[in-house]
């Protein structure tokens, strides 16, 4: 008898450091990911999606847990979790960035703009709104838990990822990041580019006239036309990058 309380005791006690080191790789995660970790979803919420996805993820993980220690293992599950959920925040930055230079570029940077954890002008918050959704209607819940599963080959469990790897990593995935950022933001800087051209071309030719009066408003008018045509196709192409990216997120480093 006491031989097999000791046996139940021994499987618990795995078990239960299992579940908490798998919580912790989660919940570091979604404290990052896009959807999941915003900073407008309560805190109570977040907690019991970091519940919900440790009781699906946790048994199918529980022999990658070998060893013993507690302390040393928790570090690292929450060092993987962060580089997790930063793998894919970038992308929301990236379009966030877009969205930033192409206010600026056509002069929308001050139009209405959304205070809040993080200013964003009017096109910046309808196009992170637009890509959250896109992203959970993609089955943004189901492509995390194969990450998660999935990220136990490439971080195994309970150790301390590289630092020269994370940093090469984490250059190449800015460094991809921005070069998505100013992909998005293309059409709005060529229109601000090319529009800013034929006014200099009529000031030439009509010295006279004031150009403020006219370009401005013109400028303003136009860009919110090119959003409402081309934002939808910015989106789609964010959201083809986002998919990639959600496949293989260390796929840079």
């Amino acid at each position: 008898m006491t031989d097999l309380l000791t046996l139940a005791v021994d499987q618990v006690n795995g078990n239960l450091r299992a579940a908490t080191l798998t919580f912790l790789r989660v919940a570091a995660a979604l404290a990052t990911l896009p959807a999941f970790g915003e900073q407008s979803i309560p805190r109570r919420f977040r907690l019991v999606a970091a519940l919900a996805f440790t009781a699906i993820i946790a048994p199918l993980v529980a022999d990658r847990h070998v060893g013993s220690g507690l302390l040393l293992p928790a570090l690292g599950e929450t060092l993987c979790g962060l580089l997790i959920g930063l793998s894919l925040r970038l992308m929301i930055l990236a379009l966030q960035t877009a969205a930033s230079i192409a206010a600026q570029s056509a002069s929308l940077s001050q139009l209405f703009p959304v205070a809040g954890a993080e200013p964003l002008p009017a096109l910046g918050t309808l196009m992170t709104l637009g890509a959250l959704a896109l992203a959970i209607s993609a089955d943004l819940h189901l492509r995390l838990v194969e990450l998660f599963l999935l990220s136990y080959d490439l971080l195994p469990a309970g150790r301390i990822p590289d630092a020269s790897a994370v940093a090469g990593w984490g250059v190449a995935q800015v460094g991809r990041a921005m070069s998505l950022a100013f992909t998005l933001a293309a059409p709005f800087v060529a229109a601000s580019l090319v529009w800013t051209l034929a006014l200099g071309i009529v000031n030439r030719a009509m010295p006279q006239l004031i150009l403020s009066f006219v370009g401005a408003p013109a400028l303003a008018w136009g860009a919110l036309l090119l959003a409402a045509l081309s934002v939808p196709l910015i989106l789609s192409v964010w959201l083809a990058a986002f998919a990639e990216v959600m496949a293989d997120p260390f796929r840079a480093g």
